[in-house]
């Protein structure tokens, strides 16, 4: 079987209103989190009929497992589940982060932690099953496109948020998602 044309990856995309809001997340970052975990709410606010709610991966190497649960994320959303897979995916991430993360980004008990047991934490506590999709080598194409449209958008930190194509630097994960809310009914 070829590997090449077999993996179609389902793009995080909910509702489908005129008003874009695209989150740049790395899964593990605290303040990405908060933000992923306001995401819900505020579509239900602003209605999937006048919004496009669009989640963008953004590793950063700082979070030193964030290509393997970038990768993961991704993988789930190859599966038949697309896009609702890999939101179970970075919803188990959220509820657990520490179990993925480094104490200060250089030390800790994940020290120990090999890329296979934190896959194994990842099916554990999403309950889906990517290892197969992981392994796929086509997916490394949609890992690179998350990269390059970070950067060809200008994009360095998690989370960053855009509006209709144009970065917000000053929308914050601590913000009320009712400031978010309005920015998009605008």
């Amino acid at each position: 079987m070829s590997e090449q044309h077999t993996l179609r990856a389902d793009p995080l995309i909910w509702g489908k209103g005129d008003a874009v809001f695209e989150v740049f997340l790395e899964p593990t970052c605290p303040f990405s989190v908060r933000a992923f975990n306001k995401l819900d709410a505020l579509l239900k606010q602003v209605g999937e009929e006048k919004m496009t709610l669009k989640i963008r991966l953004q590793s950063q190497p700082w979070h030193l497992y964030s290509g393997v649960i970038v990768r993961y994320i991704l993988a789930a959303s190859t599966l038949p589940e697309g896009k609702a897979a890999a939101k179970k995916v970075m919803q188990a991430v959220a509820d657990h982060r520490e179990e993925f993360e480094f104490t200060d980004h250089s030390h800790g008990p994940n020290m120990d932690a090999t890329p296979n047991q934190i896959l194994a934490r990842l099916v554990e506590y999403s309950g889906v099953d990517a290892r197969a999709a992981f392994q796929h080598s086509a997916l490394q194409n949609e890992i690179k496109w998350h990269c390059k449209y970070a950067r060809q958008n200008g994009i360095h930190v998690s989370p960053t948020f855009m509006i209709n194509g144009l970065v917000q630097p000053d929308i914050g994960s601590g913000d009320e998602i009712s400031a978010w809310a309005q920015r998009l009914t605008v």
